[in-house]
Parts: C-alpha cells; structure tokens; sequence
C-alpha cells in the first residue's frame, strides 16, 4: 500500500476512534445526568437554570440552588462561594462560574476587532488559550466569549468586540477562540467554556444603536449573520449568548426560529444557551411580554436554557404547577445545564488551586504572544516618502496627544482583570527605543497618538459621529502646520473617519486597543523591528454619512460612476471608502501576477485550483495576507460584488517568489434561497490580490 493511502487510512482509524471515545464520554455524562436529574426538585431544576451576582439580594436567599454566578473571580474568593453553596444544596450541585473574558484575563490582547487585523486565527486561538490559562486559575469555568457578530456599521459601538464586517473571516476566527477557551479537554487546568454569542444579528442593530431592532432576510441572516455562529457551533462551543435585540420583531431571547429551528434542529448543537444581562425580563419592554412570568415562559418554550441576572426563571414554578408549561421543558433545559458541568469537570473537583494563579499569570510567556500579536494587529494606512520607519537616533521625536502615555485606554472597554500599571503605554514603549522630547519646538518629527477613549468603545457607546474629537482634529492640523513630519497612530475601538488626516499626514498606523503590551509593539513597528502586516477587517468610511458601508455589497442597476449623476452615489463625497476591506501596507512591495486556474470549468462534485504568484519586491523581508475573492455575476438573484472566500499569509524576503493556491469548492458558490443552499451553473468571477479592490481577476463555469 502507497504511503499516502497508509496515512489516510491511519488518519480516519484515528478519527474514528476519538469519535467513538467522545460519543461514550457523552453517553457516560448523560447518564449521571439523568440520575441526578430524576432527584431534583421542581425549584432545584429551577435554580440550575439561574445566573445572579453574588452580591443580589435574591442569591443571598438562594444559595445552594442558584446554578451559575457571574463577576465573582479569584480563586479564594470562588472556593469560598463554592464551599457555602454545597453546604446548602442538598444534590451539591457546584456553581458555574462565569466571566466576561473578552481578549484576555490578567495579560490583555488586542481587543477582538485589532486580533482580526492579524487575519491569523493561529494567533486568535493562542490568546484565548492563555486567557482560559489565567481565567481558570482565578476560578472562572465559564467566559462570555467569543463575540461573534458581523458589524458593518462602525457607529456600534460593540464592533470592537468582533472580527468586522465579513462573514469568512468571522467564521475562521469564531472557530478559532472556540479551540483556544476550551482546549481538548473542558475539564483541564487551562479550558473554560466557551459561549459564541449574541446569537443573532445583533450587530445589525437599527441606525448602529446598541440594543436596537434588526429586521433582515432569511438569506442575509444566513449568508452574512450566521456562518461565525456555525463555526463555533462546529468548533464545539459549549454554550451561546441570546441576544438583545428582536430579530424580525421576535426578540432573540425567545426566539423559536433561532433558538430550536437552526440551532438545535439543524446544527444539532447540544449545549445551552444563556440570555445576555436581564435579557428576559427586558421582553416586557420589547412589548411581547407583561409579566416576567410570562417573559419566562415564552424564553424556555423558545429553547433558552438560562436566565442571567434578572432570576425570571424562578418565576416558572407557579407556571408549571398552573399546567401553562410541561415541566419536560423544564427537563430539557436542566439536562444541557448539568451536562455542561459534568464536562467541565465540575463535579470531580469544584474547587481551585488557590497557589495557581501566582505562576500562570502575566507571565513573560504571557507578555511575549501579546506583544508578538499586538504587531502583527497593527495596519499602515499610509507612508507617504518612506517617513515609516522611523530612526532610531540621530532624530528628536516628540510623542504628543491625549493617548500618548495612557495605559488604561490602551487596554480598550472588556479588557477583564487586566491592570493599567501593568500595561506599557506608547510613550513608555518609545522611550525604550529612543530619546523622547516633550517640546514640539525642538522636535524634529511628531508622533501624535489620537482616537477615542476606551469607554467610548464596547457595549452601551454608540457614536452618531466617527470623527476625532474637535480638540484632537485642532492639534493635528497645528502639528501639519508647523511643517514637521508628523506620525499619526490612531488608537480607537472602530473604524474612524480620518479624512483630512489621510490627505494631509504623512504617515498613518491603525493601532486599535493593543493590550498589555501595545507600547511596546507600536515601538516595534515605528521604528521597523517589526514590518507591519496587518489589514483591515471593515471598511473605513470617508464619513458617517456613507454608514453602513461594506465591500460584499449587492449591485445596483445604475452602478456609481464619476460624473455621472444618475447612478448610486453621494453628491457630497467621493465614491467608495477612505480605505477598502482588506487594505493595509508593508515597509515592502509586493506583486501579484501570473495567475492560473487548474480547469476553465468545474461540475458542482469537482474541486478547482486558483494560484497566483506573490513576489517581495522590495529591499525587506515582509509578510503579505493574500485574498482570494469570488462573484457571481448572473444568478437567480442578485448577488454580492464580492465575497471573500480565503486568505493566506505569506513571509518573503526580499525578491523571494512564492506560489499561492485556493481551492473551490460548491460550497463556497452557494447562495441562500427558497429551497435551502443553492448553486446555480454559469460564469463566477474570481481575484486574488491584497485587498478587497486591487488585484489579478479570472474567471471560470460552474456546469451540472
């Protein structure tokens, strides 16, 4: 037998076997499940289904039922709270504890928006791992991550949270802090359960204001929406948050077509899902509930599983002794709550090493996979005359701006039990490097550190504007105006509308909220250790006015063109955005060319080859993110002008060539439609290149 078949058929044994290991692991914990359940009271099922704060009144009265406790952390102080609950409950059933363990715990990355700047999900997965490494040492089994939602409207405030505006790079990275939170093994030292959320379309909130109504079609709930949400699921997310909002009128909390239809009839997903903060009790003001009795009931008929905060659930007792809700619903939600604890090692050993936490956080291990993704989340927007990088002497520079020696905001809104004297700011990250001067006189170029504060990004911070502060916009024109060459890093939790600054500042870098490490790493790439690789994952408006704006947009039939004033355009503003999906420069060139298809033309069961050839055409070495594209130009309905449908990063060092290779398949040539995921023969476009704008184009036919 020829090597290659011996290592399939050893791979597919090897398959086989740990899918008969897993279905007997499962086997084995729902029967424990079962026992146990068959015990429990009406209120004691009631109370599995319940997250408080340790500090609400209703949890003093209901300790040893409660099922889950969020915002407690440290190991003392969890072991204590687990010893009086199992004191009292007469199963000694142990809590779950929960945590919003964002883009880390103590050592903070990147915020999730800056990590999808990497398009890496390598790099993803090893920041969740190191924060389930320091969140489970401090007690937390349980984190309220990933967030997963598409934003394409950057006056949300929560598209920090995200990986942006596409659904192929959302999907990769959802499945990648999937694996990173939970490992192999939930009930080991260094996993916490995951939870994909807000499950769904939250980021399509109404005018870009959180907590706002979404109303959307079937098809863009399941070709945009969704697929981040599928990848967790596939990636075996233990848990899901319901969202906010209503979904087509429906609120997420309680809604059936979510909640059972696709996610458990159709995914087959078999953990729980948890309402976001008094999720279910905010139905009375969505308007489809008046009680929170009748909020409650509605929720758990739906398919949510648990109620956070608000205790609504506890109210469903009186439901179900009225016969207004089988108490087999009640069942049904218990058993995916306790099958959870039991995988997460709950009942073995409730406890934790309170000697632990001490020798696994901020590590200089932890330090170093921060700082190391920190540059590699940063984006060059713009170099004009080489100014970047910067010399290391012979040149006073002074760093000035609102931003420059802040350490809180550089850990950005979630940013866990992260510490702001435990973060590097920009100013103390360039004076590691070289001589700073405060006077701007004497200076002879200007690093100006601008953006927004971190409490203007995250849940609760939408902005009707996208421009720099006005202070911040007149202490950048005076810095243009002096005549020195000025560096303008941008430090934000969104896109920003910097316009005047990319026609009149000679440098940009997006930094975004780097974390722990962000000064050290925005040194690295000013001064070129580091030679900046990011790109972006939304689009940059010109202005607000543009909001929403994204590159997979549908066609129009009169599409924009100069001068032309009939067709689909501003008057007041040039067409397309200030930077494309995609977009991001390098201290190096690269060239695109000689691009091949293996076939002209593939059946709906073949596979077919796209390759280019990637060269550095410049004096260093570098790292290019690849994207390949795909349209469908004539369908059965319209369809987007692009879709990104891979990405690959590749280092080159200077004049070294590389061969770059995607492969299609039918599935990424689907669509929604009536009758479920289609593909329809004919000619599809396809492009690889840098961006979402620029690169070599070909096409092929799709036959029967």
């Amino acid at each position: 037998m020829p090597t290659c078949d011996r290592n399939r058929k050893v791979r597919r044994t090897t398959i086989a076997l740990l899918i008969s290991i897993a279905w007997v692991a499962h086997a084995d914990v729902d029967k424990r499940v079962e026992r146990l359940l068959a015990r429990m009271t009406l209120e004691e099922k009631l109370g599995q289904l319940t997250q408080l704060g340790a500090g609400q009144p209703e949890f003093s009265a209901a300790v040893g039922l409660v099922g889950s406790v969020l915002y407690t952390t440290g190991a003392a102080e969890t072991n204590e709270l687990q010893r009086a609950t199992l004191a009292k409950s007469r199963l000694e059933i142990p809590i779950l504890f929960g945590f919003d363990v964002i883009h880390g715990y103590r050592t903070i990355f990147p915020i999730p928006l800056a990590m999808a700047s990497t398009w890496d999900p390598a790099l993803g997965e090893l920041a969740a791992h190191i924060a389930a490494t320091e969140a489970r040492a401090a007690g937390i089994r349980w984190t309220f991550a990933p967030m997963v939602d598409i934003a394409r409207d950057p006056r949300w405030g929560r598209i920090a949270e995200g990986a942006g505006e596409d659904p192929f790079l959302g999907a990769a990275m959802a499945a990648a802090y999937v694996r990173g939170f939970q490992g192999n093994d939930l009930s080991a030292p260094d996993s916490v359960l995951a939870c994909a959320k807000h499950y769904a379309a939250y980021g399509a909130a109404e005018g870009g204001r959180d907590y706002g109504p979404v109303e959307m079609s079937e098809a863009t709930l399941r070709e945009v929406y969704l697929p981040p949400f599928h990848a967790a699921v596939d990636a075996g997310t233990g848990t899901l948050m319901a969202a906010f909002n209503s979904l087509n009128r429906v609120p997420a909390t309680a809604n059936r077509h979510l909640l059972d239809d696709i996610l458990r009839r159709e995914w087959k997903f078999r953990g729980f899902v948890v309402s976001d903060y008094a999720g279910v009790t905010e139905m009375i003001d969505h308007g489809i509930a008046a009680t929170p009795q009748e909020a409650a009931r509605k929720a758990i008929t739906a398919g949510l599983d648990m109620a956070m905060w608000d205790n609504s659930f506890a109210t469903l007792a009186q439901e179900v002794r009225a016969g207004r809700l089988p108490e087999s619903v009640v069942d049904q939600a218990v058993r995916r709550v306790l099958r959870a604890k039991f995988r997460v090692g709950l009942f073995a050993d409730p406890y934790t090493d309170e000697k632990r936490a001490a020798a696994v956080t901020l590590t200089k291990e932890h330090r170093d996979a921060a700082r190391r993704i920190a540059q590699r989340s940063m984006i060059l927007l713009k170099n004009e005359g080489a100014l970047l990088p910067l010399p290391k002497s012979g040149k006073t520079i002074a760093v000035v701006g609102p931003f420059a020696d802040s350490k809180a905001d550089m850990l950005g809104p979630w940013s866990g039990s992260g510490k702001p004297e435990e973060t590097v700011s920009v100013m103390e990250g360039i004076r590691s490097v070289t001589a700073v001067s405060q006077a701007m006189e004497s200076a002879d170029l200007i690093v100006a550190v601008l953006g927004e504060e971190r409490e203007i990004s995250g849940e609760a911070a939408s902005r009707a504007s996208l421009d720099l502060p006005d202070d911040q916009q007149r202490l950048l024109q005076s810095l243009v105006a002096s005549g020195k060459p000025v560096v303008l890093v941008v430090m934000s939790g969104r896109p920003l509308t910097i316009s005047w600054a990319a026609e009149h500042v000679a440098a940009i870098v997006q930094a975004w909220f780097l974390g722990s490490e962000g000064g050290n790493a925005i040194a690295d790439v000013l001064f070129g250790d580091i030679n900046p690789s990011g790109k972006l994952p939304v689009t940059v408006p010109r202005t607000v006015g543009q909001v929403p704006i994204y590159y997979a947009h549908l066609p129009s039939g009169r599409p924009a063109k100069p001068g032309d004033k009939y067709t689909n355009k501003y008057a007041d503003t040039p067409i397309g955005p200030l930077y494309p999906f995609g977009f991001g420069l390098s201290y190096t060139r690269f060239e695109y060319s000689n691009l091949k298809l293996s076939a002209p033309s593939m059946t709906m069961n073949d596979r077919l080859t796209v390759s280019a050839e990637i060269r550095n055409a410049g004096n260093r070495a570098g790292e290019e993110i690849v994207q390949f594209y795909i349209n469908d130009p004539v369908a059965s309905v319209s369809r987007p002008v692009k879709e990104l449908k891979g990405f690959q990063r590749l280092a080159l060092a200077p004049g070294e060539v590389k061969r770059v290779e995607f492969t299609v398949t039918r599935q990424q040539l689907e669509f929604w439609s009536d009758r479920g995921w289609l593909a329809e023969p004919g000619r599809f476009n396809i492009w690889i290149g840098p961006n979402s704008v620029d690169g070599l184009q070909g096409s092929f036919e799709l036959l029967h």
